[in-house]
């Protein structure tokens, strides 16, 4: 039986470990100590820096917008499996079971250090949470050993050793539960954030937003509304940890090939002209027929009205824009100053202060680009550069540089696998090609002709149209397909393609049953 708890014992010190750096960590961000990731999260985002996209599609195919809590538990799986495993080795080889304690003490802080804006005083509480586990599991072996080495004695088995080693075995999960729960609690979004965002009166925006007739919405059970509540909106991005940006901290320098470089404080920002637009945003990553793509209103200041402050020089056909974490997207410079086109610094959504998973208090929205290369949330700088001196977080990883949205339709009812009536059945759903808008789409049962869906009067070139179409059903199995034509006439291929490296492609297809 010994194993057993030689394994208890590895698992306790390794969740000491944990627990007591998470929460020194958490400690430090909160007293404003730069470059001291949480030690968990910094190995979450340095396996997502090094994923391959076919394993990254996989991750987002199989867990949608759970993919980050699946990375999180499979990390906590790991860390618990080589825990048990140092204890069990511990036991037999002291010194070999502690250094994999050290072993991943030294993978923890190399991987704070690979995060950006990291320092040497980053990994402290990596190297102080290792050295509590070292000292817990030598001790809880020591007192488990003398326990089963006592075992052949009944009573000394039931005595003070056996209770030594429980007590200390008891302790240390309850020193490794607390401190935990301390860094939840301690890592939340920081007062300052919450109180800024709440204190947030957004301004008024100048000119005419979306007209009533741009927001009415169809009224057909199970097809997506027009515009996306906020709390249902998608959210895809390499942040294990929301990102805790407060208004009174936030800073957006803008420079590299400029005449006049900037740099603008939150009050700054609130101080320029604000528009109000509806703008359709799609992940890359969405499969054919997916929900990573949502419908909002937006409040901002647009882009190109900044960059033209800022004078980008010739030659300059990119921009590069970091968030708070790190990450960047590269943008072509055209599609942020094209006056036709409303890119924006966004402060709102849904007529909200942005929520901060979402990237309060700024983040970017351009229509009709993926948003791997322009929808940089949390965002803190705008380097005015060229591709081919330059690049995005995803595009050195096999995705394209540039990311135009491709013209995609979804049918949202009647649901695959679904049963329904035969009779009239309203066939619903949405089709968007940001920026070159919907002009057509079309409806085919069971391989047979394309007939005209119905195109409702809500949204714009930048949204998504909603769409229906009425199809008299007979009894048995059926296959429902559909496709758009964008305002150029072309029509979306029916060649199926995944989403790498640039967005899938194909004709959305779902069986259904009458009866």
């Amino acid at each position: 039986m010994r194993w057993r708890w030689s394994a208890l014992a590895g698992v306790a010190a390794g969740a000491l470990t944990v627990g007591v750096a998470e929460l020194l960590a958490a400690v430090a961000v909160r007293l404003g100590v730069s470059g001291t990731p949480s030690p968990v999260v910094a190995l979450g985002e340095a396996f997502i820096d090094r994923t391959p996209p076919w394993l990254k599609d996989l991750a987002i195919s199989t867990f949608g917008t759970h993919d980050k809590t699946a990375l999180l538990t499979g990390i906590a799986l790991v860390v618990t499996a080589m825990a048990a495993a140092a204890g069990l080795l511990a036991a037999r080889h002291r010194v070999a079971g502690l250094l994999v304690v050290v072993a991943l003490a030294a993978v923890a802080a190399l991987a704070v250090l690979s995060r950006p804006n990291a320092s040497l005083s980053g990994v402290l509480p990596t190297l102080v949470g290792a050295v509590c586990g070292l000292f817990a599991l030598s001790r809880l072996l020591d007192r488990e050993t003398g326990w089963t080495s006592a075992a052949a004695d009944v009573r000394a088995a039931e005595g003070p050793a056996r209770r030594a080693f429980l007590t200390g075995l008891a302790g240390s999960g309850a020193v490794a539960v607390l401190a935990g729960a301390g860094s939840l609690v301690v890592a939340r979004a920081s007062r300052a954030v919450q109180a800024g965002r709440a204190a947030l009166r957004l301004p008024a925006p100048t000119g005419p937003g979306p007209t009533p007739s741009e927001l009415a919405s169809l009224d057909v059970p199970g097809i997506s509304a027009l515009v996306t509540p906020p709390d249902v909106f998608y959210r895809v991005d390499t942040a294990l940890s929301v990102p805790q940006v407060s208004p009174g901290d936030w800073h957006l320098r803008v420079h590299g090939l400029v005449a006049e470089p900037l740099d603008l404080s939150f009050d700054d920002l609130l101080a320029l002209p604000m528009v109000e637009r509806m703008v359709t945003l799609t992940c890359v990553s969405n499969d054919v027929g997916g929900d990573l793509v949502g419908n909002q209103v937006w409040l901002g200041h647009p882009i190109r009205e900044l960059l033209a402050r800022a004078r980008p020089l010739p030659g300059a056909d990119m921009v590069l824009s970091t968030s708070a974490d790190g990450w960047t997207a590269g943008t072509p410079l055209d599609a942020l100053t094209d006056p036709g086109r409303d890119a924006l610094l966004a402060i709102a959504m849904g007529g909200q202060p942005l929520p901060v998973e979402h990237g309060f208090p700024v983040r970017m929205v351009v229509p009709g680009l993926y948003g791997y290369v322009s929808a940089t949330k949390w965002v803190v700088d705008l380097e005015v550069t060229r591709f081919d001196q330059a690049e995005g977080y995803w595009t050195p990883r096999g995705w394209s540089a540039r990311g135009p949205i491709k013209t995609q339709s979804r049918i949202d009812v009647p649901r695959a696998g679904r049963t329904v009536k035969a009779g009239r059945v309203t066939v619903a759903g949405v089709a968007w090609a940001q920026h070159r808008g919907i002009e057509r789409v079309e409806v085919r049962v069971d391989g047979g002709p394309w007939r005209p869906a119905q195109l409702a009067g809500g949204g714009t070139v930048d949204t998504w149209r909603q769409w229906t179409f009425a199809w008299d059903a007979t009894g048995g199995d059926h296959t429902l397909q559909v496709r758009a034509t964008d305002s150029t006439g072309v029509t979306q291929t029916a060649e199926q393609a995944p989403p790498a490296p640039d967005g899938a492609t194909g004709w959305h297809t779902v069986q259904v049953t009458v009866r």
